[in-house]
């Protein structure tokens, strides 16, 4: 008789997870805001978010992503092959470019591997999908089971493989109020943007009033009884809208007789320090952001002594980030497939940084107590 009974095998789960799972299991959990309002009021009505979305998405998408295998850099990789050709319609810079613009808008980025028919289990296609058609699934112990996508009136659910894959990437941004979806930094700069698409929509309506800003003509006389007459009422309206309104009558003195006397009645742009609240607001978007408004050509920001300073800060506080973090999901996502592969970006080859590689190439030709191999290391020449 044995003196220690075996332990039964381990199953790695998260306890936390069962909690989720009871409200959540096997239901559709729907993104908890409005993308298309994100969309048309931050993305296309506001130039600011558009330009930080976009210079994000680009900046990117042009980092060349390289493939390793066995120690080494494979350009002749499969999965290199698959990412530099992904589709028939994309390459591999534009399918990645509408993946980080999608990420940004909506905090949560698709994408989906296609099989091919000639190969089984093996990858043929990557496509980016549209954040706001797609809904997760929960299986039962909280984690995405399967992804609903829909459109033209129907819905397709992309569930896992029998090995247990799941053909959708699935990246998105940090959100502590979700378990299943990423938050948008159009969500966090949309007080911001409101106010910057507000004083657009105000210094329009303003051009459209001839520039000038509202008011009311008191009249005041005692021996009428403070009072117009009819026909003097009808006099002042007509010669009001055929001498003082419309763009060709713009800043037309009005000469007031009898009496008369304009009274302001709102705020002159100067009194609401309309320029600097705009500025302000459009300093707020580009925060959210990550990018140094300098980029942007917003005054009244001089933390970086010159635009290079700037562009560099732009692209190791934020595109870098996002491309290694882009790189590592692909790496988990796809490692099942190419068994082996791991995906890095190569930022050796990123205009922006060449800079700082010269400084550190000097300094390591410098450092007379490295080998040779220890160099080629720090300089991540070799992986």
């Amino acid at each position: 008789m044995p003196l220690f009974k075996p332990r039964p095998p381990e199953r790695k789960d998260s306890r936390a997870a069962r909690l989720i799972a009871l409200t959540t299991g096997g239901r559709p959990q729907w993104t908890p805001r409005d993308y298309g309002a994100l969309a048309a009021e931050g993305f296309a009505k506001n130039p600011v978010a558009y330009r930080c979305t976009r210079l994000i998405a680009e900046a990117a998408a042009s980092t060349p992503l390289a493939v390793f295998a066995d120690g080494r850099r494979a350009d002749d990789h499969p999965l290199k092959t698959l990412l530099d050709r992904p589709n028939s319609e994309q390459g591999g810079p534009d399918l990645m470019e509408q993946f980080f613009g999608n990420l940004q808008v909506a905090g949560n980025a698709y994408l989906e591997a296609s099989g091919d028919a000639q190969t089984p289990n093996a990858i043929g296609e990557l496509y980016a999908l549209r954040p706001d058609r797609m809904t997760l699934v929960p299986g039962p112990r909280g984690w995405p089971l399967a992804y609903d996508y829909q459109a033209a009136g129907r819905t397709v659910r992309i569930a896992r493989d029998a090995d247990g894959w799941l053909p959708v990437l699935h990246l998105k941004l940090f959100n502590p109020t979700s378990d299943h979806y990423g938050f948008s930094p159009l969500e966090a700069a949309a007080f911001a943007i409101d106010v910057h698409n507000a004083s657009s929509a105000w210094n329009k309506a303003l051009l459209d009033n001839s520039a000038r800003p509202s008011g009311a003509l008191v009249y005041s006389s005692k021996d009428a009884g403070d009072r117009l007459t009819d026909e003097q009422f009808d006099r002042l309206k007509t010669e009001l809208a055929s001498a003082h309104s419309g763009q060709a009558n713009a800043g037309r003195p009005l000469l007031l007789e009898g009496g008369l006397d304009w009274r302001a009645m709102s705020l002159t742009p100067a009194e609401m320090d309309f320029t600097q609240g705009k500025h302000a607001a459009a300093r707020e978007i580009a925060l959210a952001f990550g990018v140094p408004p300098q980029l942007l050509g917003i005054p009244g920001d001089n933390t970086y002594a010159n635009y290079r300073e700037a562009n560099a800060a732009f692209w190791r506080g934020t595109v870098i980030p996002l491309a290694e973090r882009a790189a590592r999901a692909l790496t988990g996502w796809l490692g099942a497939k190419f068994p082996g592969a791991r995906i890095a970006p190569d930022l050796d080859a990123v205009p922006a940084l060449s800079a700082e590689r010269d400084a550190l190439w000097s300094r390591l030709q410098a450092a007379s107590f490295l080998t040779d191999p220890e160099r080629r290391r720090l300089a991540g020449l070799e992986h």
